[in-house]
């Protein structure tokens, strides 16, 4: 097949969301537009050992309602949110592979953390029982690629598959390479995003050994609040949000509705700390500054970024002076919000769902709020679309996320006069 010229557009024609606040694209956008917060107290495990004791869950839920039971049983709980997401989104997309060349489709579905779920069950078994006793689909089910190659197995696509891993970078990271696959002739599609289920006992205790999680255990519904002076860590979620890539030129061939254009991305480091971001925001503004360079647009064209804002006190007032650094004087007159105040810090599942969040904001011009934004930090002078969503203009949206090791990311979105 002839290869695609490196000019070429890349467009999403497909979108999939699980999280707690709702297990379709739909209804999570809604509860996203009307400011509910999906954190509440732990269920999965007995928290009260902890210091933390919240998260965001995904509950009412049945995988095997979309997933073959047996299938289910063999796969952690990462891929369980993946895999559905992604049968969403294609779905969604409308392409019927009975049309498709399997060979020219892909699948790249990250996660931070992987199974972790899985990890622990079975290590628990190892020290109850002895090594007889651990499953034999144990590796399969916690190493972070499986998510993909169970959805290309589902689907029969053949072309790149692979996992990636950057911490809570790795949503971003995995889109964005996608994009650069289907640009470089690799695929014609790619369905792509981050999955995570890491509300489990090990996971939290070690998060909580570092101090790097909220302890308002008293108020769950209000423990993140992103650009808030009295903010003091983040509160996990879990879910996954995977969209559908496709060359321009293949969606206008298949007469696809098109959502958005990839149009820019850009993967940094900050080669400064294992967890603190570089305290001048050198980093991620440089990612922003290359992702907006490669969408073929100046910083004056953004018109709304969807931000990391971890509700960590370094995380939002670095992020604040990346900012600024690459809007200037136009950084307090563009929308920033964090979405996660509602949806939590869903890890390596945070580009994917966050660039669901984008898209939706191309489609509706609605703005997702930053809730519990009642006392700003004077540190975090941005607008934070403080509690309330917010219809706007909107045409090229800018999404963050950094992840532990200093790896920043950034994705252009923008909206596309074809449909």
């Amino acid at each position: 097949m002839e290869t695609l010229p490196a000019s070429q557009r890349v467009v999403v024609t497909g979108l999939g969301a699980i999280h707690g606040l709702g297990h379709t694209v739909d209804a999570f956008w809604a509860s996203l537009l009307a400011g509910k917060s999906g954190i509440d107290r732990v269920t999965l495990f007995d928290p009260a050992a902890f210091s933390t004791q919240m998260g965001s869950e995904v509950k009412g839920w049945n995988v095997e309602e979309h997933m073959d039971p047996k299938e289910a049983r063999r796969n952690d709980r990462y891929t369980h949110f993946g895999f559905c997401a992604a049968k969403q989104a294609f779905k969604d997309s409308g392409l019927d592979m009975a049309q498709e060349d399997p060979d020219r489709i892909g699948v790249l579905i990250g996660s931070g953390i992987g199974g972790m779920l899985t990890f622990e069950t079975q290590l628990k078994k190892l020290f109850d029982g002895g090594p007889r006793k651990v499953s034999p689909f144990t590796i399969p089910a916690l190493i972070g690629n499986i998510c993909s190659g169970m959805f290309a197995i589902e689907i029969g696509a053949r072309g790149p598959n692979f996992g990636i891993v950057s911490a809570c970078a790795t949503g971003t990271h995995a889109i964005g390479e996608a994009m650069h696959m289907i640009k470089r002739g690799d695929a014609d599609i790619m369905v792509a995003g981050g999955a995570e289920a890491a509300i489990t006992p090990f996971a939290y205790a070690s998060f909580c050994s570092m101090r790097a999680m909220s302890t308002r255990n008293d108020d769950p519904t209000t423990a993140s609040r992103p650009f808030s002076l009295g903010r003091d860590g983040f509160v996990m979620g879990e879910g996954a949000g995977v969209i559908v890539l496709e060359s321009l030129e293949h969606a206008q061939k298949r007469g696809a509705r098109i959502y958005a254009e990839v149009a820019g991305y850009a993967a940094t480091a900050d080669a400064h700390h294992i967890t603190m971001p570089d305290p001048e925001g050198k980093g991620l503004g440089m990612a922003m500054t290359r992702a907006i360079r490669a969408a073929g647009i100046t910083p004056d064209q953004v018109d709304y970024i969807n931000a990391h804002g971890t509700s960590t006190p370094y995380n939002d007032k670095f992020e604040t002076l990346a900012i600024k650094r690459v809007l200037g004087d136009r950084a307090k007159s563009v929308p920033v919000s964090s979405t996660k105040s509602m949806t939590g810090h869903l890890l390596g599942a945070a580009g994917g769902i966050e660039s669901v969040i984008s898209i939706k904001t191309l489609q509706t011009q609605s703005i997702a709020p930053t809730i519990n934004l009642h006392e700003p930090d004077p540190e975090c002078d941005l607008d934070y679309v403080p509690n309330v969503a917010r219809q706007s203009k909107v045409k090229v949206v800018l999404s963050n996320n950094l992840g532990f090791g200093g790896q920043n990311a950034a994705i252009v979105f923008k909206a596309v006069g074809i449909s």
